[in-house]
């Protein structure tokens, strides 16, 4: 999974009006995909303890609560 570098500057901007280094956008995209693999595996594992193949968006749900 990737996020470009070109969207986390957007975020980061989006929240004040400040000039965004590629590093400081770098350092988001990275922390983005971190948290979105443990968000994904843990969703997956609570699709698989109910028996199922397919991941909902309750499961997203409650793999962040």
């Amino acid at each position: 999974m990737e996020f470009s570098i070109s969207k986390m500057k957007e975020i980061i901007k989006s929240q004040g009006d400040k000039r965004v280094s590629e590093d400081s956008a770098d350092e988001l995209r990275n922390v983005m995909e971190r948290f979105a693999g443990d968000v994904a595996e843990e969703a997956i594992a609570i699709a698989e303890e109910d028996g199922r193949k397919t991941v909902r968006g309750s499961d997203i749900r409650e793999a962040l609560s």
